[in-house]
């Protein structure tokens, strides 16, 4: 189990280097001067150098590269000189000096994502800290929805096999799959928040946090959570749905469930107590892959529904050419996707030693 534990950390490792090389290449090689795009376009040619020189700007691609590296990985290596970019006057890092080698100072800290263009010289990881959460409680709530109803939906459509149920249940699966999530997503918003908001009492846009009408704090208005909950559920529960549905059948069709049905249990009882538990093994692979996808495929549900998330940070990022709080928020989001992988995967292998030889 260690062996496989550690064969897969090593892919983990590979895969995120490639995702930071890529993510890297792709915005640096964008036309544009990130030193221009930083100050505004009517900054002097002077403010411009002195920042080109502060951030390594003015280096060669690949000599950037490696400050890159060097800022994300959390053993890193840095210059003695004051010039440098990786001098740790500033303690921009929270770096904890370990030793020296020469001029250069071994450190250990968390990776640094850098600092924002737009918000004021604002660290990327203060940025994300403060959006992520709102992301893990949309994602959160929408697989509980899409779990709950699309297991239930599941289990009628397999019990009432072939009737108008299964087949009503069938047509809105196949739809809800169909459909994009930034259109329900419109949908919904004109429907509940705004055509029928005098009996839903829902908005078309708001987030978890609401500053109140004095501007004296925060307060947490979780009516704002219902509609991009189930406009991101839609397409898991359809998931879910279908798959518990085929589950099923091909659970009731096994010997031991002819068994039960011999000693004249009644299809309610036999669903409940032998049934039901072997059938979820495929809906909890389904539940735990697209726990991850929803980190990064709500981006568009939270933009449309003005929902404080990592999802629209990246958009807002985008319209303004923040190009560090893209970067950063693209690798948080893909080191979380491979964190959940990794974890489902090394479940896997614990319950099955077959995967593990495989």
């Amino acid at each position: 189990m260690l062996g496989y534990l550690l064969q897969k950390l090593g892919y983990a490792i590979l895969t995120l280097f490639g995702v930071v090389t890529v993510i890297f290449l792709l915005f640096t090689i964008l036309p544009g001067d990130p030193a221009r795009m930083m100050l505004g376009q009517n900054e002097s040619a002077e403010q411009i150098a002195i920042v080109k020189k502060k951030y390594g700007f003015d280096k060669p691609v690949s000599k950037q590269y490696l400050y890159y590296l060097n800022d994300l990985s959390p053993l890193s290596f840095h210059s003695s000189n004051p010039e440098d970019y990786t001098y740790l006057s500033e303690n921009k890092y929270n770096a904890s000096k370990m030793f020296n080698i020469g001029e250069i100072d071994v450190v250990i800290k968390l990776p640094y994502l850098r600092d924002s263009f737009q918000k004021n010289g604002k660290k990327v990881s203060t940025v994300i800290a403060e959006t992520l959460p709102n992301t893990f409680i949309l994602a959160i709530s929408a697989i509980f929805i899409a779990m709950i109803l699309g297991v239930f939906l599941g289990i009628v459509s397999a019990m009432f096999k072939d009737g108008w149920l299964d087949k009503t249940i069938q047509l809105l699966s196949t739809f809800g799959m169909s459909v994009p999530s930034f259109f329900s997503a419109i949908i919904f918003a004109w429907l509940f928040g705004f055509v029928l908001h005098e009996y839903t009492g829902l908005n078309m846009t708001g987030s978890l946090y609401e500053v109140d009408d004095f501007g004296e704090g925060k307060y947490i208005q979780w009516k704002n959570l219902i509609l991009p909950a189930v406009v991101l559920g839609i397409r898991p529960l359809a998931v879910v749905s279908q798959l518990m549905r085929g589950s099923l059948l091909e659970v009731m069709s096994m010997d031991y469930i002819r068994t039960a049905k011999a000693k004249g249990l009644t299809l309610f009882t036999i669903v409940k107590k032998h049934a039901l538990k072997n059938a979820l093994n495929p809906v909890v692979t389904a539940i735990s892959g697209w726990f991850a996808s929803m980190l990064s495929g709500a981006v568009f549900v939270e933009y449309i529904f003005g929902w404080n998330g990592i999802g629209k940070e990246i958009v807002d990022a985008l319209n303004t050419l923040d190009l560090p709080v893209i970067m950063g928020a693209v690798i948080v989001i893909a080191t979380l996707f491979i964190i959940i992988n990794i974890f489902v995967d090394v479940i896997y292998g614990w319950l099955d030693p077959k995967i593990r030889t495989r």
